[in-house]
Order: structure tokens, then C-alpha cells, then sequence
């Protein structure tokens, strides 16, 4: 008789645990594809400030930071004279678009800065 009223216990238990599985995978995997963005934006701006430092036009080093991320804002504060430093800002909004998990997490704004002194 005990086996009878037992027979659905594992349907039930995994039936009420795989939602939360499935979330904390989604989950897990958003925290991932932003921290993957994160470093593209640190990216974007070590290449920005890298062509920044040697080309005093600013539109080359917006450009490189661009190549990295595309839809990145790259501004760029250069100085007139060789030596001092030049300081790049990059900004990115990451989406969050994983199903279920996308809706919970808002887009979170990434931001990067570097700085190098120029060289020509």
C-alpha cells in the first residue's frame, strides 16, 4: 500500500524543481554574457587609448574603440602636447534579452577607462 500512494512522489518533485533549474541556468548564462561584454568594453578601450597616444586624430581612436564594440560611446580627451596623458571613456549599455531571465535583469551600463601618455 506505501508503494502505491509513492509512485508519483519523483514526477512531482522534479515537475516542482526544473523551473528553478532552468532558471538559475538562464541566470547563470545572462551573468555570463555580460561579464563577456564587460571585457570587450575594457577592450575597446585599451585599443582606443592605444591609437589615441600615437594618432592626434581623435575620430582614428573613436574608430578602433568602435571596431571593438560597436555600439560602444568612446570619448576621447586628448591632450595638445606630447607626454601628457591622454584618458578614454567607453560606455555600453549590455541587453539582457535570455528568455525569463532578460525580463528580471535590467540592462546594466558598462563602463571602461584608460589612460596612456602620447607619444607623438
Amino acid at each position: 500500500m506505501a508503494w502505491s500512494r509513492q509512485r508519483g512522489q519523483a514526477t512531482v518533485e522534479v515537475a516542482l524543481l526544473l523551473p528553478v533549474l532552468v532558471m538559475g541556468s538562464l541566470a547563470i548564462i545572462q551573468v555570463a554574457l555580460v561579464v563577456r561584454d564587460q571585457l570587450a568594453v575594457v577592450r575597446a578601450a585599451r585599443e582606443a587609448v592605444r591609437t589615441a597616444s600615437v594618432d592626434r586624430d581623435i575620430g582614428h581612436a573613436v574608430a578602433a574603440g568602435q571596431r571593438v564594440v560597436p555600439d560602444a560611446s568612446v570619448v576621447v580627451k586628448r591632450p595638445t602636447k606630447v607626454g601628457d596623458v591622454v584618458d578614454v571613456d567607453v560606455s555600453f549599455r549590455s541587453m539582457t534579452e535570455l528568455p525569463l531571465v532578460g525580463k528580471l535583469i535590467p540592462d546594466p551600463v558598462l563602463r571602461a577607462h584608460a589612460a596612456m601618455r602620447v607619444e607623438r
